[in-house]
């Protein structure tokens, strides 16, 4: 691997255009649908754009075949290595399959087995090295030199912003008078690539880049005029979780970016569920970002403009996505678990189960517990997870329990309430 220029790479207009040339029939021209659901939701008109629709589930394929397709003949022979998540790996190893190019691919140990097992099924050699993206970049980069394999980075090589970039002008053709575009971002190569050509093309567009809070690199980035480490919590988002922002893709986004905004992992989660729920999509962490954002309440000021979601992609593993949607469900007021101490006679249980069946509580879960109830024999802990419809179902339910002599002992909603006033999305 080259050591890298102390200057950043800049990405023109004209090698974007290229790169659709070079893409056409190779990558998927992606539907960018109005969806009412969102729209009333967050009272704005919510257009999708479904990237997970692509072969390999996301958008990054796109710079990984224009890449990929401009290799000197010796190198393409010799074949490739990138550090990837998931996703960026997932774009090479198909797209070197069709293109005879040998692919490897340095994953991080917990990167999603549906992700890993794809990889390696479309030919793939595939390494798992280190907990961290960091970690994996720095094999797969020693892994090249001894081996004489070209690097490529899922976010700084100026091909793969190139390729990502293309993007933006689907966007533009499909809904021409949008006024805001939200981008999902990571190291930022999606951001750079569509920032530059929406804001030659259509300046007046608000470019809005999203990344989680618990992996705000980028913002870290722009705030420093420089790439800055910041330490990083584990994220839904897990396809958006870079340590350091890429030196190019800051230098190409820091003009042309209006606003970056940081989400919780908890409007993570409710995203997740709402395009589960509302568009019947599966949706990966890193795809929802951009409805997080409005659900978590961060751009008030696009109520009833015409948004732009980038629904990046839907590589998630099926056992994953479901405890995301009980997680979400939870965040929404629609699962309620609850601790109570009863009296350890017959009928105890029975008086539990009235009371709820009384206040419209389906029960899930209940677990009797005589060992761990404290030193009064004569109770019994009893921990109960109930569906319900909303905050207010738990404020009747608790109101309930009260009022028939049931002790809360404790309260837990999956995961903790979110401080928001109820109706609030």
């Amino acid at each position: 691997m080259k050591n890298p220029s102390t200057h950043p790479a800049t990405v023109s207009l004209a090698e974007i255009v290229a790169a659709r040339t070079r893409l056409n029939g190779f990558i998927t021209r992606t539907a960018c649908v109005e969806s009412a659901g969102l729209s009333e939701l967050t009272g704005a008109r919510i257009f999708c754009k479904q990237e997970f629709l692509q072969r390999t589930g996301s958008f990054k394929e796109r710079g990984a075949r224009n890449a990929l397709a401009q290799l000197p003949p010796e190198q393409a022979q010799r074949g490739v290595i990138a550090a990837s998540a998931g996703n960026h790996a997932l774009g090479l190893a198909w797209h070197g399959r069709l293109l005879n190019i040998p692919v490897t691919v340095v994953m991080p140990r917990f990167a999603p087995l549906v992700k890993v097992s794809r990889c390696r099924q479309w030919g793939a050699t595939v390494v798992l090295h280190g907990d961290t993206f960091d970690e994996a970049r720095l094999a797969a980069g020693k892994l090249a030199e001894e081996n004489q394999l070209a690097y490529i980075h899922p976010f700084e090589d100026p091909h793969v912003i190139a390729g990502q970039g293309t993007m933006a002008f689907e966007i533009l053709e499909q809904v021409p008078d949008a006024d805001a575009v939200l981008i999902p971002v990571g190291g930022g190569g999606l951001l750079a690539g569509m920032a530059t050509v929406l804001h030659a093309l259509k300046p007046e567009l608000q470019i809005i880049g999203v990344e989680p809070a618990n992996a705000a690199c980028f913002a870290a980035g722009l705030a420093a005029g420089k790439p800055v480490r910041v330490p990083t919590k584990f994220t839904l988002a897990d396809g958006l979780a870079v340590v350091e922002a890429g030196k190019n893709t800051l230098a190409i986004a820091q003009s042309l970016v209006q606003r970056l905004v940081t989400v919780s992992e908890e409007s993570l989660a409710l995203a997740m569920l709402r395009l589960a729920e509302l568009e019947k999509c599966i949706i990966e962490g890193a795809g929802a970002a951009g409805l997080a954002a409005l659900l978590g309440g961060s751009l008030p000021e696009l109520a009833g403009r015409k948004i732009v979601l980038v629904l990046s992609g839907g590589n998630i593993d099926p056992l994953a996505h479901s405890r995301v949607i009980e997680r979400g469900l939870a965040a929404d007021g629609r699962i309620y678990r609850f601790d109570v101490l009863l009296s350890d006679r017959p009928g105890g249980l029975a008086h539990l189960s009235s009371i709820l069946a009384a206040a419209g509580a389906n029960v899930t879960e209940i677990i009797h517990n005589r060992t761990f109830a404290g030193p009064d024999l004569s109770r019994v802990h009893v921990l109960c997870t109930v569906e319900t419809r909303d905050r207010a179902h738990i404020a009747e339910i608790q109101k309930r329990l009260a009022e028939n002599g049931v002790e809360l002992f404790s309260e837990e909603r999956l995961p903790a309430e979110i401080n928001r006033p109820a109706g609030s999305f």
